[in-house]
């Protein structure tokens, strides 16, 4: 009898257990790619920031998951969002404050970045373009960057030499160079003298026009056919791949066709409003009008460039969207395609004369603002939210860490400081009342709930922002009697940030 059992047992295992067996062989774990765009506010169809914006490909990208409508920075410049991002720490924590803060390695060098949990948990880890502000390819198994990264030209071909730098600051500025096709080309194209570097032999970033050159000339294009032919690979190991796109950075520059459209639709300017800096104070003015990461805005407006600019971040977004594009169709046709988490982020948004600011680093909505868009698998749809649910609570990109973590059951650090958004993939509409924050160098705090937005700089000055009512963030509450109970509220969202203790682990 007991060999009768035995016998019974082996063919039960042989039709069952072996079939359990191989379903759990088969069932690997689920890839990543992670897709990250420089300086993108909502200027995308999917969140109608523009009304001429054109990004099929993020739109639908938006489509097949969840679009998060209320997804903020952790600080509103590439070094620090980035660190944050990587790290799963604020700058409180990391030390990296702001572009000109140590790289995240040198800053926190006892921390295990995003890339490095992946590749501990036994992913093959690949990186292209723009993922840390510095030193990306310290994080992962092969990286590529090309030899230039915003500009069609080779990096000594931006240089002015020492005749033409006298004319750099002037009404006509001239740096004469060629292009890939030996065509003679005069810098800067937007012809407007230099507000930050007029001293400085690099070139001017403050630019934007079309180049007719191959699109292979672009950084965007070469990091695209590398992860391309990445994704078409055969591993062994699930894949992290991340892929960072340098467009809408300045210098605007992209190919023609991309502007072309405008010779028949010249681009619609953002709504502004006329003394909007009148209620703030001499700090919030200042933050405005600086060019600290651009230029200024009273220049832009005396060479009559606003237009052509916003133009040229338009056709720039119009560019990022086409390789994007060019991405998610190589996805969809790679082993790969049933089974990839896609997450697609921006570090910051970007200001084209709102507040009379050009650039990020402030502490208002345009700046702090960010496209968010994850994606689950094909083949794990089923546990998610419908395709194309949109999110509008308040999340930040510090959520990005342990939200993957989570997904791809990959095991997390000690301390992060962000919170999974799994249970909004689930849930969309679920209610929160969460805060975000972001940081602008120490003691400028900006805090976002998903109806208000306020502001404490380092000198105590302040400003709150109704932006159900005011989504332009026109008219400063800070001094409303009425508003004294949610100004209490988000000062105490503000010293429970300060209060944050530094992290002593290692990640």
């Amino acid at each position: 009898m007991l060999h009768i059992r035995l016998l019974v047992f082996s063919l039960l295992f042989l039709l069952f257990g072996r079939s359990a067996l191989s379903e759990r062989a088969d069932a690997k774990q689920p890839d990543v790619l992670f897709i990250a765009v420089d300086d993108l506010n909502d200027w995308i169809g999917c969140l109608g920031g523009h009304p001429q914006a054109r990004t099929p490909n993020i739109d639908r990208l938006a489509g097949r998951g969840i679009l998060f409508t209320n997804a903020h920075c952790a600080a509103p410049a590439c070094n620090p969002s980035r660190a944050a991002v990587f790290s799963g720490r604020m700058p409180s924590v990391t030390g990296v404050w702001s572009n000109e803060s140590p790289s995240l390695d040198k800053s926190y060098p006892n921390g295990c970045s995003l890339a490095q949990a992946f590749t501990r948990a036994g992913y093959s880890t690949l990186g292209t373009g723009k993922l840390l502000h510095r030193g990306a390819s310290r994080h992962f198994d092969d990286y590529f960057a090309p030899s230039q990264r915003w500009s069609p030209l080779s990096k000594d071909a931006v240089n002015y030499t020492e005749d033409e730098l006298a004319s750099k600051s002037t009404d006509n500025p001239r740096h004469v160079t060629q292009n890939s096709l030996g065509e003679q080309v005069v810098l800067p194209l937007n012809r407007m003298p230099s507000d930050r570097r007029p001293n400085g032999k690099s070139g001017e970033s403050f630019d934007w026009g079309p180049w007719e050159v191959p699109d292979s000339d672009f950084g965007d294009t070469q990091i695209t056919d590398w992860a391309i032919k990445r994704l078409a690979e055969t591993r062994t190991k699930p894949l992290f791949l991340g892929v960072g796109y340098y467009r809408p950075h300045i210098p605007l520059w992209a190919p023609k066709r991309f502007f072309d459209r405008f010779e028949k639709a010249p681009a619609t300017l953002p709504s502004v409003r006329k003394n909007d800096l009148d209620d703030l104070s001499e700090a919030g003015r200042r933050w405005a009008r600086e060019p600290i990461t651009a230029g200024s805005h009273a220049t832009v407006v005396q060479y009559n460039q606003w237009r052509p600019a916003v133009e040229a971040y338009l056709a720039c977004v119009s560019y990022v969207d086409h390789e994007i594009g060019r991405l998610l169709d190589a996805l969809d046709h790679s082993p790969s395609a049933e089974n990839t988490w896609i997450v697609l982020w921006s570090d910051h948004g970007w200001h084209l004369g709102e507040k009379e600011h050009w650039g990020k680093w402030t502490a208002w909505e345009r700046s702090t603002r960010v496209p968010l868009v994850i994606v689950p698998p094909t083949n794990q749809a089923a546990e998610f939210a419908r395709a194309g649910e949109r999110c509008d609570a308040p999340v930040s990109l510090i959520d990005l860490y342990p939200t993957l973590m989570e997904l791809c059951e990959v095991q997390t650090p000690e301390m992060l400081d962000g919170h999974s958004l799994t249970p909004l993939l689930r849930e969309p509409s679920k209610q929160t009342e969460r805060m975000i924050v972001t940081t602008l160098d120490q003691g400028n705090v900006s805090i976002r709930s998903e109806r208000y937005r306020y502001i404490r700089y380092v000198d105590g000055t302040e400003e709150l922002y109704d932006l159900t009512k005011d989504p332009n963030e026109w008219i400063n509450l800070a001094t409303s009697a009425k508003q004294d109970s949610i100004r209490a509220k988000m000062r105490r969202a503000v010293t429970n940030q300060k209060s944050h203790p530094p992290s002593t682990d290692e990640g």
